[in-house]
């Protein structure tokens, strides 16, 4: 006959009792009370330790479940989950990948480890047709991988575990994310050791997985509202300086057209209606200051035009291969002949030879500018020199006055719109304070740079450059 004896089991059954009472309210501390019940209260005793170590887990998880629920940008959060978890799951990297496209593509949008260099980066995207996170994502189920390199020779195709292995990593453990019965997209917990989780509880994965789930999807929403803000600020911020450009053309257009306007009418009024009144020396005098401020609005129109098409994204290019030495030199001749009636003389070292892919009327135009301004601010009898460097991957404009240079206040007004200077043209000529921001964004659409090198008194070198 075997069995313990009546008046044993009679003195251990209260025992036994008592003691799943106590663990029913979560008091684990049972080390003084199972003396005298042999194997059985030997196995209470693990009971109550596996007991007590899952409630600190749910209660770490908890915790911390709460502090991720503090952060509200996606980012903050993926940052406390690398910051807190480490208690529950062990990993040298953390990578998080959103699902894209109907489900149908997952892209990397965040990793962080403290380890190696990030070989997958963000942006890296795959198709989950056929693909093993197809199925892990359908079954719900964490997947274990405690050794990569062994997954790598049986999976060679894998392009995201072959660039995981080469960062150094051998185990990982990949979390499926689902929210509202809906996927989302996965958490991948990476450690450079191998067998890292061996010793793991699935069900505490998934519970993980399922608070994740949430938290990043609120996290996400809220950056994508925050991200839709950010642009409706901004389209809101470019919309009132449009409009405060629409207000500073039309005050320039009646401050800068009502003048030259008004001198126009005056000549065309004596000339047509008191001619008997004038010699024929002063009625081609005010014919040619009515030309002059003609074509002085002509030019403010234009520019107008100019920058208005900019800002609207009407600009268009036509770029044509231009045989630079012809094209520099037909340019400065033109200039040194309108400069001649300054004394000023406009000189083209002689450039290398060489063609560039540009639109041949718009950079004329930058060139045109820049020249006539090098001419309008120098003294007379003075030289404007214009050269042509070539760079390794591409062309640099120059073109160089003697003038009065451009004094540091004045730098930071250089071209922007309707920029005025505290500089005067030398013969008086008149300026719409477009040119420099019109050449500006001419460059910049070519995908080039413009800019100045200048000191008070040392005359001023304008260059632009373009790639070849």
């Amino acid at each position: 006959m075997t069995g313990n004896p009546p008046a044993a089991d009679e003195y251990r059954i209260p025992h036994y009792i008592a003691i799943t009472e106590k663990l029913k309210r979560g008091e684990y501390d049972i080390s003084s009370q199972i003396q005298g019940l042999g194997q059985l209260g030997q196995a209470l005793y693990e009971l109550a330790k596996a007991l007590e170590h899952r409630y600190r887990e749910f209660q770490y998880l908890d915790r911390i479940t709460a502090n991720l629920n503090a952060g509200l940008l996606l980012d903050e959060v993926l940052e406390n989950v690398y910051n807190d978890f480490r208690e529950l799951i062990p990993y040298d990297r953390i990578g998080f990948a959103l699902l894209e496209d109907n489900d149908t593509m997952l892209r990397a949008c965040w990793a962080k480890t403290n380890a190696s260099d990030i070989k997958l980066t963000i942006g890296y995207a795959a198709s989950m047709a056929g693909s093993s996170l197809e199925t892990i994502m359908r079954t719900g189920q964490p997947r274990i991988l405690n050794d990569l390199r062994a997954y790598l020779r049986d999976k060679p195709q894998s392009e995201s575990t072959r660039l995981i292995v080469e960062e150094g990593y051998q185990s990982s453990l990949t979390c499926p994310l689902v929210a509202n019965n809906m996927p989302v997209g996965f958490m991948f917990f990476s450690s450079l050791l191998p067998n890292t989780y061996t010793d793991v509880h699935v069900d505490m994965f998934q519970r993980i997985a399922g608070q994740l789930s949430v938290i990043v999807e609120k996290g996400r929403l809220v950056s994508e509202l925050a991200a839709q803000k950010q642009a409706l600020e901004e389209k809101n911020d470019e919309l009132i300086r449009l409009n405060d450009l629409k207000n500073t053309f039309v005050g320039m257009a009646a401050h800068d057209l009502r003048s030259p306007l008004g001198m126009v009418q005056v000549a065309l009024s004596f000339v047509s209606g008191h001619a008997d009144m004038l010699s024929e020396g002063e009625q081609q005098e005010m014919i040619e200051e009515a030309y002059r401020q003609s074509r002085y609005m002509l030019q403010l129109i234009d520019d107008l035009l100019d920058v208005t098409r900019i800002e609207s994204g009407k600009l268009e290019l036509k770029p044509e291969p231009i045989t630079l030495p012809d094209f520099l030199q037909d340019i400065t001749a033109r200039h040194n002949k309108l400069a001649a009636s300054k004394n000023t003389h406009v000189t083209l070292k002689p450039p290398p030879g060489g063609t560039i892919t540009a639109d041949p009327v718009r950079l004329r135009q930058v060139l045109d500018n820049l020249i006539s301004n090098a001419v309008n601010f120098s003294p007379s009898s003075s030289q404007v020199t214009v050269w042509l460097d070539r760079l390794p991957d591409g062309w640099r404009f120059n073109v160089q006055d003697e003038g009065p240079g451009i004094r540091p206040e004045d730098r930071e007004k250089l071209f922007q719109d309707f920029a005025r200077l505290s500089a005067r043209p030398t013969g008086g000529e008149k300026s719409t304070g477009l040119g420099l921001a019109i050449s500006r964004r001419m460059i910049e659409a070519h995908g080039g740079h413009i800019d100045v090198e200048s000191g008070p008194g040392q005359g001023a070198t304008f260059w632009f450059t373009l790639p070849a």
